[in-house]
């Protein structure tokens, strides 16, 4: 089944889609409808195929990533049913209706939602699209429709924005596992075979109380991740030039049952022929499409939407540390310098020293002003981590060491061969997006303490050395919390103790 570019779709501006242009909703659903070879009026569950056009279709329509809707889908329907074995919509006993388990929203016809698959669709799509409109939830970043993980709050608010959905235990400052947006969030993982980005939230961020009914309160409105997200993988273009993401088949149809036409290599650049396609075979449920792609010898065939990346030529870089600055700079200039934070001498330490300086003219989400900030409870990439680390260590080498590439962590990790430091992310397709991601404690602590001894040491020996030398005042490897991210303000400490003990 193809994809159809329908002409009622696409006089839709791209990007900020809105339907305020007055397309007839019954006009859009039968559209759909018809480009699925769904019959709306057969009172039975769409097969699998079927079903991933109409939801993938609705979620296009109206600028949400299909990704998103295909994974609310799954997690509320449990396996893409809208009706039973009678014919009859399941309704479960909280009234929520279908696929998509509409509950209690105005200006629905409550029979439609019933019997009607594509209604009750383009119900939780809009409904989904409100969220994401909403002042009164934080936005990610800038708040860009295709990226996935900027909808985690739109993706909250569709369950509800009670307790039991915030993203931090309270009483236990632990990941919440349970909220509804990290389950959807998972089923992308899983189902949609995207490997999304863990958002580093804080506990202080959402208040509530655990025995209350009563929404959370966010204390932060906005959340500016230096963190490499993933965008929606069914926005490719006809003659774009995509990379593979891993070692992938290229198949001669849509579908893994078809013969192998070889195998793509990881980071390999292909070019998009056409428009996406759905899985041949109607009874195996994917959540991905299939693209036909031209290999640069010539060959096409099909390659999974999951396994291709935008960063076809030059990765997409995550912007590394700001560049460090030397001399007596004034600390409290920094908008979110706070001299009675735990974290205040060892700021004014770092950004004297030239480790740290800051980011420069940037949004200040408690202000809304392009500020100078110093971000203390920002989690650091490892990357980022390494920029301070050799700016303290090996500061001349550093700045004389010149890039083999044009990817931005290339000197970094040069110097983190030589020195033998246990980093996780290095120079090669599959691991430049780990030196994006938040660094733990535990690989911190070996990084320092591999620095310090000359030689690689265990997370354990590591830990020890950080205790025996007073860098750290906790007791056991537990109570160091070597699986927690790695905030810059913990950074900056463990740097200004080091030199307080060795330098001193």
């Amino acid at each position: 089944m193809k994809k159809i570019l329908k002409p009622l779709i696409s006089v839709i501006a791209v990007g900020a889609l809105s339907l305020s242009i007055n397309i007839d909703k019954d006009v859009l659903a039968n559209n759909i409808a018809n480009t699925c070879e769904y019959d709306s009026a057969s009172k039975k569950n769409p097969d699998y195929s079927t079903m991933n056009c109409l939801l993938t279709e609705t979620a296009l329509s109206y600028d949400v990533p299909p990704e998103i809707v295909k994974a609310i889908a799954e997690g509320e329907s449990g396996n893409w049913r809208h009706f039973d074995t009678n014919g009859e919509a399941i309704v479960t006993a909280d009234n929520g209706i279908g696929v998509m388990q509409i509950t209690n929203q105005a200006g629905y016809n409550p029979d439609r939602l019933k019997s009607d698959i594509v209604y009750n669709i383009q119900a939780g799509v809009e409904t989904l699209d409100k969220m994401f409109k909403r002042k009164d939830l934080p936005s990610i970043n800038g708040g860009e429709r295709d990226v996935l993980e900027h909808w985690y709050f739109a993706i909250m608010a569709y369950n509800g924005t009670k307790p039991v959905n915030s993203p931090i235990i309270q009483a236990t400052d632990e990941r919440n596992a349970n909220a509804y947006q990290e389950r959807i969030l998972r089923i992308i993982d899983e189902m949609g075979l995207i490997d999304l980005t863990e958002l580093p939230f804080s506990r202080e961020h959402f208040q509530y109380d655990s025995n209350s009914r009563e929404n959370i309160k966010f204390s932060a409105m906005n959340y500016d991740f230096d963190l490499p997200l993933k965008k929606s993988k069914h926005l490719f273009e006809t003659n774009q030039k995509v990379s593979a993401t891993t070692n992938v088949t290229v198949r001669t149809r849509p579908t893994t049952d078809s013969p192998s036409m070889g195998t793509l290599r990881e980071g390999e650049i292909v070019t998009i022929t056409g428009p996406f396609e759905y899985e041949e075979v109607s009874t195996k449920k994917n959540h991905f499409v299939w693209y036909p792609v031209k290999r640069s010898d010539g060959t096409e065939g099909y390659v999974a939407s999951s396994y291709l990346n935008y960063s076809a030529s030059t990765p997409t870089p995550t912007p590394p540390v700001t560049p460090p600055t030397t001399g007596n700079i004034d600390v409290t200039k920094f908008a979110d310098y706070n001299a009675n934070q735990y974290w205040a001498q060892d700021f004014q330490w770092a950004v004297s020293k030239g480790i740290i300086s800051g980011y420069q003219n940037v949004k200040n989400p408690s202000t809304g002003k392009y500020e100078n900030l110093l971000k203390p409870y920002t989690n650091l990439t490892e990357n980022q981590m390494l920029s301070i680390l050799l700016r303290y260590f090996k500061p001349s080498e550093l700045a004389s060491t010149v890039a083999n590439t044009s990817w931005y962590g290339d000197v970094n990790y040069q110097l983190a061969t030589k020195y033998s430091l246990p980093v996780l992310g290095a120079n090669t397709a599959s691991k430049q997006a780990i030196a994006g991601k938040d660094i733990t404690r535990g690989n911190f602590a070996r990084i320092l303490a591999s620095m310090h001894y000359g030689k690689t040491v265990s997370q354990s020996e590591a830990i020890k050395f950080l205790r025996d030398n007073g860098l750290t005042t906790t007791k056991t490897n537990a109570e160091f919390k070597p699986n927690d991210s790695l905030a810059r303000a913990h950074t900056v400490a463990f740097f200004h103790r080091y030199e307080q003990i060795f330098n001193n």
